[in-house]
């Protein structure tokens, strides 16, 4: 079955490496061949607040395309893999939304102005294509100044943690990390740029006009965003 979302011909694959732990990043230039088509998509989407007040993501979800999420974990699962020195493996789960920063940065609770890992399952991928204007800004990543982390594991998470209650986090979105955190890298926005790193690596969203965010898919800092998970095969 041809998908409704096909893969550029052209696109360009290119790793590099993040921070002392020289964590893989991959970069994909160009990802789909026609990324209006998603970007419509997520327009006619039924957006709502991935918020609470003690955190969550700063604005709107909704559910993205299940054909785009087969068409992007099929084409990437083995570069992943070959990225991050994983071996042979296969997906075996797979989370995707479009989400949308709108929370302006003096509605943030503290654990929206700092740094963050999504879990640390180190076979967990966070895996971002970027469908805004590369004035929204992009990603960025860290070490904590205290412990030396830029990933966290199992073993480390106690230790960061403990560090980290006695840290009251600076007001608005992260910028260079400030206190607590050293800014080890970054990838820029560029519409139809995917980005994927691990999701056990510390990282935030660069907000670099807060002033433009908007609800309006066509108009904000659009994303899809896919959570992936990758076993042995």
């Amino acid at each position: 079955m041809t998908s409704r979302f096909p893969l550029s011909r052209t696109l360009q694959l290119r790793l590099s490496h993040v921070g002392d732990e020289r964590e893989p990043v991959l970069l994909i230039e160009g990802l789909l061949e026609r990324p209006h088509e998603l970007v419509d998509s997520a327009a006619a989407a039924c957006f709502a607040p991935a918020f609470g007040p003690t955190g969550g993501y700063p604005g709107l979800r909704a559910p993205a395309p299940l054909d785009y999420v087969e068409t992007v974990v099929r084409a990437l699962a083995k570069p992943i893999g070959d990225a991050f020195a994983l071996g042979s493996v296969r997906p075996v789960r797979a989370e995707c939304n479009f989400s949308l920063v709108t929370l302006p940065p003096d509605a943030l609770a503290p654990a929206q102005r700092a740094p963050h890992v999504d879990t640390v399952d180190p076979r967990q991928f966070a895996i971002l294509h970027y469908l805004c204007a590369p004035r929204f800004g992009g990603t960025a990543f860290f070490r904590h100044r205290a412990t030396g982390y830029e990933v966290l594991t199992a073993e480390r998470l106690p230790a960061y943690d403990a560090m980290r209650t006695g840290e009251e986090q600076e007001a608005g979105y992260v910028a260079d990390g400030g206190r607590w955190f050293a800014r080890t890298g970054e990838v820029e926005a560029a519409y139809n740029r995917l980005v994927v790193y691990r999701s056990a690596l510390l990282h935030s969203g660069r907000i670099l006009s807060p002033e433009a965010l908007s609800p309006d898919p066509r108009a904000g800092r659009l994303t899809a965003n896919i959570f992936l998970t990758l076993r042995p095969a």
